[in-house]
């Protein structure tokens, strides 16, 4: 029986083998018999090494081996005694020799002696001679490239992808192997991972990268952000610049920079398998998330045809959490650094990270930037019992936990479960399902958005295909209307490809409401999106973000006027919930307004008199943020004339911080680096003082911005067709317009509504 050493020689002469090396004995020794040529029990003049690496006949670097079981922490040193004891008539590349390893045959670690800061990295298998000897050719390694990078060129971003692109670079130039970006669905992290990507190849010159996503339909999206990116100082397209590919076989042709796919493709290439059906990529990982945690960890292999040296980087864009450690394996195979993309970091991708986290850009400080919109909740409740149905929906605010970054990303973790008694955990009845729809259709234009006559753009969550085509056809019946108004957009959808079908949704009148199962609730972007109607049960806190985030883009008035002509402009988003997912403990929307039923002047007047309670100033924040984003040049200029100074928009910013847990604790922890809880409570005392006092000792300053904001939400009542023609509208656009009241000028004057049938 072999000896623990002996096996790991096994094991190690296996691997080289695999990678393409000779094993030879010295007295053996034929240089010619293969590019890389691994010499065992090589004398030198600090000892003998277990393998000397010869590539190309010259000398590169030095296998340890030691017993399978050993710790190879104390390794390298002994391995860096090896590289510069080489007799000097032996031909070699650079002394020290630059590549170095120790391995038990189970576990193997390498280190490149000509990086900036040498550091040993765990690999999971030997690279391969050719790669050795491309490495050898290079005067900068890929490590010292990554922090000589020149100055951000910031056009086309905006300050978080510029925060986020920066610190990721300076992650990646102290050797950081793992990093997370956090931010907000819809703030433009794939932008920005363009951005990061293009720098890698362009000045750290990375010769393929690997970006994983979740399923194949956003890999096409994906596909299509590269192919837009305009390089901002090249002012080519990417794809003129760099072959990009969306993997659709198991074979990665060499020449393409980036390659887009799935890990469950991956994982089907390092197995060996020649194809993987394409059916496979098309589901959500989130959907079948309860499967997956269930399954083993997924096992690889070594691959000769995908070597560990294949990526230099591998980016994964919002992916299951199972990745992490159902794929774990796959993730690790290769010898790259790894960066996270997500909206939505639970606990298990933040120790996967190693708590690197490079940038935290949450949905509050998004719809600060107006990058996202606020969103708002209508709870439509149901009873059915002998006696008949009843309905209770009105717009709903639940309570909010003060939670640190920690513990809200911890409790993403947990699944949600629903109470057996509450009786519309389930809408899948035809009656339940009509109840539901025709509460929607009657309170649309009246509570949710009062005098619009369009139905705004809709996606329904349904909990199958079944349940999917109940709720299109009872959709049909309830608003009176054809086919076109309401389409079902899942994976079995027939006829239409279903690519076809969200093109439609997103860029053309119709259809108007959409249901859907899983094809559009993660990851696809639909900008004029401004309600989401729950008719499932969701258990994963981090499915619902996700699902979240389908309604929280923003676009452009015109954009928005296109598809939904009597819309003004997008500044929130409803969540209609028809089961009670948002009163499960520990769920928060987090949505900024939270008092609807006050004026925004009844808001200002309360913090002048000192009321600071939560609810209160967020609603606030949300207030001046929405009021910012209206401002003319003139109003800036009366604001500023009050001796204002902060603009409403960084009042709100303050706010914010004086609520987020996080920046109280690091306000008290200027003071005492560790703050007992009285301490940290009086940094929030502090912070929220510091943010309202500008409101409450300066009454002039409200008074503007009460004028500049009742001018803004004021219109006038209906306008006859005569009028509106007089102005310039088709009479069949539309009935009637908002007209804005002018308060700035001595008389009122309507100004015209934007429209498709403006003439």
């Amino acid at each position: 029986m072999p000896t623990p050493e002996e096996l790991a020689r096994q094991n190690i002469d296996q691997q080289l083998i695999s990678a393409g090396w000779v094993i030879q004995d010295r007295i053996e020794m034929n240089l010619y018999a293969g590019r890389g040529v691994a010499v065992r029990e090589f004398p030198l003049q600090t000892g003998e090494a277990d393998y000397l690496l010869f590539v190309d006949r010259k000398a590169v670097g030095v296998v340890e081996a030691k017993p399978e079981g050993a710790t190879l922490s104390g390794v390298a040193d002994q391995a860096a005694r090896y590289s510069v004891g080489l007799p000097s008539n032996v031909p070699h590349v650079t002394l020290p020799l630059p590549f170095l390893y120790e391995s038990t045959g189970v576990e193997t670690y390498f280190r490149d002696e000509r990086d900036p800061q040498p550091r040993s990295r765990r690999i999971f298998h030997f690279h391969r001679p050719e790669t050795l000897a491309d490495w050898v050719s290079e005067k900068v390694t890929f490590r010292g490239r990554l922090g000589q990078y020149p100055p951000l060129n910031t056009t086309g971003l905006w300050k978080a992808q510029i925060e986020a692109v920066s610190n990721l670079e300076v992650s990646l130039a102290q050797d950081k192997p793992r990093s997370l970006i956090q931010m907000a669905t819809g703030s433009g992290k794939t932008f920005t991972a363009v951005s990061f990507v293009y720098r890698m190849i362009k000045f750290g010159k990375a010769r393929r990268i690997l970006f994983l996503v979740d399923r194949a339909n956003l890999a096409r999206q994906t596909l299509k952000e590269f192919q837009a990116y305009t390089t901002p100082d090249d002012g080519r397209k990417f794809t003129e610049l760099y072959n990009v590919q969306h993997l659709q076989g198991n074979t990665i042709d060499p020449v393409n920079r980036v390659v887009i796919t799935t890990i469950q493709r991956v994982y089907s290439m390092l197995r060996g398998e020649e194809s993987f059906e394409e059916g496979n990529e098309e589901g959500s990982l989130f959907e079948v998330e309860n499967v997956l945690d269930q399954q083993q960890e997924k096992q690889v292999e070594y691959n000769p045809r995908f070597p560990i040296e294949m990526f230099d980087i591998v980016v994964t864009d919002e992916c299951h959490r199972s990745i992490y450690n159902l794929w774990r394996q796959v993730l690790e195979y290769f010898d790259s650094h790894l960066i996270g993309l997500t909206a939505t970091p639970s606990k298990q991708t933040f120790g996967f990270f190693n708590q690197n986290l490079v940038m935290e850009y949450p949905r509050t400080r998004a719809v600060l930037d107006k990058v996202n919109v606020d969103g708002e909740v209508y709870r439509i409740r149901t009873k059915i019992t002998a006696e008949g149905s009843s309905v209770d929906a009105g717009f709903w605010v639940g309570q909010r936990d003060k939670l640190t970054r920690r513990e809200r990303w911890e409790q993403l973790d947990e699944t949600l479960t629903y109470d057996a008694k509450q009786l519309d955990v389930e809408v899948v009845s035809d009656g339940q399902i009509r109840k539901i729809l025709r509460t929607y259709k009657e309170r649309l234009f009246t509570e949710i958005f009062p005098g619009r006559t369009d139905v705004p753009k809709t996606l329904i969550f349904a909990k199958d295909d079944s349940h999917a085509e109940d709720i299109v056809r009872i959709v049909r019946e309830e608003f009176g209307k054809g086919d076109a108004f309401c389409q079902k957009i899942t994976y079995r959808a027939t006829g239409v490809p279903p690519e076809t079908l969200i093109a439609n949704f997103r860029n053309s009148y119709y259809p108007r409401i959409a249901v859907t199962v899983d094809m559009i609730a993660t990851g696809t972007d639909i900008k004029p999106l401004e309600v989401l109607l729950f008719m499932r049960q969701v258990k994963s806190r981090i499915l619902f973000e996700q699902m979240l985030g389908r309604g929280t883009r923003v676009i452009n008035p015109n954009d928005l006027q296109a598809v939904t002509p009597d819309a003004t402009v997008k500044d929130r988003f409803v969540i209609v919930d028809a089961i009670g997912i948002v009163e499960q403990a520990k769920v928060d929307t987090q949505s900024l307004e939270r008092k609807r039923g006050k004026t925004f002047q009844q808001l200002l007047e309360a913090v002048a008199f000192g009321v600071t309670d939560e609810d209160t100033l967020s609603s606030l924040a949300s207030r001046l943020m929405k009021l910012d984003g209206r401002l003319s040049d003139a109003d800036r200029s009366r604001i500023q004339a009050t001796g204002a100074k902060r603009t409403p928009v960084e009042i709100a910013e303050a706010i914010l911080d004086a609520l987020d847990p996080d920046a109280v604790i690091a306000s008290a922890s200027n003071l005492n680096p560790a703050p007992d809880e009285e301490q940290i409570a009086q940094a929030g005392r502090d912070l929220v003082e510091a943010a309202i006092r500008p409101l409450a000792e300066n009454p002039n300053l409200r008074g503007v911005l009460i004028e500049i904001h009742t001018r803004n939400e004021q219109v006038l009542d209906t306008v006859s067709v005569d009028e509106l023609q007089e102005a310039g509208f088709a009479a069949e656009g539309t009935e009637k317009a908002r007209a804005t009241v002018d308060l700035s000028s001595s008389s009122l004057s309507r100004t015209k509504m934007r429209s498709p049938h403006y003439k």
